[in-house]
């Protein structure tokens, strides 16, 4: 059936639906319980909405920090294939590499496991010799400290930049000398362990434990000659145009590399990082979506009362010649209206909180007199946001489902009305 108003027609269901919306009932707690309904599905999908940007933005700020003293992907040689570093062809590698124009830069390096030796301090710390003229190819800290720490890092000086945890932990300035120690088994099977002494050059600090409190850098000449030619110790430090596209580009450019070489990218590296944020993200989407609903349930709950408020008007239209299905329109409009203009208010306050997430926080920390991430006890002292489109809308459209589902039980009631009986009393 349809109606009538000048130009404009409209389907019964829809007219009514909507007049029931923007009518005021006599019944206050039923207009009270819509007003609650729409405001939690608003705060509940806000809710989400700049919980998920946040938990982007730290995601976001990790693999920053990550990525600064680390490249984006390594050639290493395969697992389970040792040998001398000579038996590998690393230069074959090298000019595979060159050659693809997803790759920025390439710069060997030698890594071990060592133990820093300083009186009556020891610390196990991760030995990395680079190239100082080409390691900034493929780090950004790298590039950043080569006019000051890296700088000093020349063949043969034995000097090294440690990381400030390190340092502190130590207890060495620059200028002091450390002791390095490099476990070895000699060829009769007898632990020979390789000594070195370097002067500490320079402190790094990138805000990551990962490599301020475990990262040693020297030049690569110096490093090479604790690792006695051993091939694990060697590899490449590669850096792409897009880090984000790096597991393609690996599974890419591995097959090129030979049998005894693998590439890594810095997703397998640092796998268990981002598992643990995703995982995180998962619960927290889960639990924050129990808010809408429960929002869901007070528009059941709203509906219901509705319907049996509306039970004489639902039997006039019934007499008049509405079918139940018109009925049921007529609910699920009203449900699906309310239910939706809180998704939507939910979504503009969601993305508005987290465009300004910085300035928010700022504003209250002002307010209150407190700093939310005390620049004494945490690296990153702001609050960092990265509203992805993506999340919007999947959460949008959660929410959707859930308060659309919520109109179909009180609807289908109201469609079911039988209109003699409920004539009967009236």
């Amino acid at each position: 059936m349809w109606l009538n108003r000048g130009r404009m027609f409209q389907p019964l269901s829809l007219f009514v639906g909507l007049r029931y919306v923007r009518s005021r009932t006599r019944k206050f707690f039923v207009s009270f319980i819509t007003w609650v309904s729409l405001a939690g599905v608003a705060v509940g999908v806000a809710a989400l909405i700049v919980v998920l940007s946040v938990m982007n933005g730290f995601e976001g700020e990790l693999r920053d920090r990550l990525l600064a003293l680390s490249s984006h992907a390594r050639v290493v040689v395969a697992a389970g294939i040792g040998g001398r570093a000579a038996d590998h062809d690393w230069q074959g590698a090298l000019d595979v590499l060159a050659a693809d124009p997803r790759v920025r830069g390439v710069a060997p390096h030698v890594e071990l496991q060592a133990l820093a030796l300083r009186a009556p301090e020891m610390l196990p710390v991760q030995l990395r010799g680079i190239d100082p003229a080409l390691e900034p190819q493929v780090s950004a800290a790298a590039a950043a400290m080569l006019e000051g720490r890296l700088a000093d890092l020349t063949t043969g000086s034995d000097r090294l930049v440690l990381g400030s945890v390190v340092s502190r932990l130590l207890g060495v300035v620059v200028g002091d000398r450390v002791t390095l120690l490099v476990p070895g088994v000699g060829e009769d099977g007898v632990p020979a362990p390789r000594l070195r002494e370097f002067t500490v050059s320079g402190i790094f600090e990138v805000g990551l434990h990962d490599h301020d409190g475990t990262l040693a850098l020297g030049h690569i000449d110096d490093v090479r000659v604790l690792a006695a030619d051993d091939a694990r110790a060697f590899g490449l430090h590669v850096r792409l145009t897009d880090p984000m596209n790096a597991p393609a580009v690996a599974a890419d450019l591995a097959p090129r590399l030979g049998a005894d070489l693998a590439l890594r990218d810095w997703t397998q590296d640092h796998a268990n990082y981002f598992r643990a944020i995703r995982i995180e993200k998962t619960m927290m989407s889960i639990i924050l979506m129990l808010i809408v609903g429960v929002a869901a349930f007070n528009i059941v709950a709203m509906l219901v009362m509705v319907v049996t408020d509306k039970r004489t008007d639902i039997a006039i239209l019934r007499t008049l010649g509405a079918s139940p299905r018109s009925v049921l329109g007529v609910f699920l409009t009203q449900g699906v209206v309310i239910g939706w203009a809180g998704v939507g208010l939910g979504v503009l306050l969601g993305v508005a909180l987290s465009l300004n997430v910085g300035e928010v926080v700022a504003g209250l920390e002002r307010a209150f007199g407190f700093h939310l991430m005390d620049p004494g006890v945490y690296y990153v002292t702001r609050i960092p946001a990265e509203l992805r489109t993506g999340n919007v809308l999947a959460i949008a459209a959660a929410a959707l489902l859930i308060t659309a589902a919520a109109t179909i039980y009180p609807a289908l009631r109201a469609s079911r009305v039988a209109p003699a009986e409920a004539l009967r009393y009236e």
